[in-house]
């Protein structure tokens, strides 16, 4: 006997095996409606390892300014190139706990490497893959420059 989830709960279900399935509940995330300040520095510090100073610092002041954006996860995975952390990293693990106890999440912050034909994930990549986890087509709110 199938079980059904009660009126006005959100649910997916998982095929478990020969036509057994598992109900899942669905994870609502709770974004924040703009990046925290740390989020800044910590992209700066990661553009300094792939672009000089004065390239990472433009970049993260024209993140500062721009608006928000939304991408879905597959997509800016596709764009990014990089692969899933899975949830044995511990940054991703602790994410997915934020995520399901209601816990806010900052946006992402992107960087168009328009050179190299990729987007960057200058701030933002773990809590990506433990978006990713949840729902592939989650629709994730980002700053883009």
């Amino acid at each position: 006997m199938a079980e059904f989830p009660s009126p006005g709960c959100e649910a997916s279900y998982i095929k478990k095996g020969k036509g057994d399935r598992k109900m899942a509940k669905k994870v609502k995330i709770k974004w924040l409606s703009q990046p925290e300040a740390h989020d800044y520095p910590a992209a700066l510090s990661y553009l300094t390892l792939i672009y000089d100073k004065k390239t990472a610092t433009r970049f993260v002041n024209k993140l500062k300014g721009a608006s928000m954006s939304e991408f879905k996860a597959k997509d800016i995975f596709r764009a990014s190139g990089l692969s899933l952390l899975g949830v044995s990293n511990s940054h991703v693990k602790t994410d997915q706990m934020k995520i399901k106890s209601g816990g806010g999440v900052s946006p992402l912050l992107l960087i168009r490497d328009s050179d190299n034909g990729k987007v960057v994930i200058a701030d933002g990549y773990h809590r990506m893959c433990a978006v990713y986890s949840f729902d592939e087509d989650a629709v994730i709110p980002c700053k883009i420059a």
